[in-house]
């Protein structure tokens, strides 16, 4: 059984049109007519995408039919695209701490504020959290930068800083990243 499900917002004969061929698509079908149903969808599945006529829905994870007629096979590829699309926004999203770090748009933010990363500084980030102890610098140098560990730099000492530092004034924190003689984490 598919994960993905399709809502269909008070749009009656689309759901009767899918549900007649529900054994030829791959995702489940439910439908709903009324908003505060549609609400309670919103807060508690993560994997779904609505879909309606009408353009009083306001969630992320939607799209409004408007033109008709509709062909059926464009709206199917449709449907499975704008799946495909929020599995790679929900996948690109990572928790770290306070903090939601978004890798495809580089941005770091909680719940009222947001910084914009450069690449080097999202792999920084990324590699450190998936880490599960401090990382020295040599470590950083190969992996993030791709350097050989013989090399002498002070690359990562100084791209760092500067992380910390915009970090520190985006959200006050001067904690984020940390030191130590093991290396480099955060907290």
């Amino acid at each position: 059984m598919n994960n993905q499900t399709l809502v269909i917002y008070d749009f009656k004969i689309l759901y009767e049109i899918l549900d007649e061929l529900k054994e030829y698509i791959n995702f489940n079908i439910i439908k709903i007519d009324e908003k505060k149903k549609l609400d309670s969808i919103y807060v508690n599945k993560n994997n779904f995408l609505i879909i309606s006529k009408k353009g009083s829905v306001s969630f992320p994870n939607k799209f409004i039919i408007d033109k008709f007629p509709i062909e059926f096979f464009k709206l199917i590829e449709t449907i499975n695209i704008n799946f495909l699309k929020t599995k790679y926004e929900q996948q690109a999203e990572i928790s770290i701490g306070n903090y939601k770090l978004n890798i495809n748009s580089r941005v770091i933010s909680t719940a009222n504020k947001s910084l914009n990363l450069t690449e080097r500084e999202t792999n920084i980030i990324t590699f450190l959290n998936n880490a599960k102890k401090p990382i020295k610098i040599s470590k950083l140098q190969a992996e993030v930068w791709g350097h050989n560990s013989k090399l002498e730099t002070h690359t990562v000492e100084t791209h760092i800083y500067r992380l910390r530092k915009k970090i520190n004034e985006s959200f006050n924190d001067n904690n984020f990243i940390t030191s130590s003689k093991q290396g480099y984490s955060i907290k």
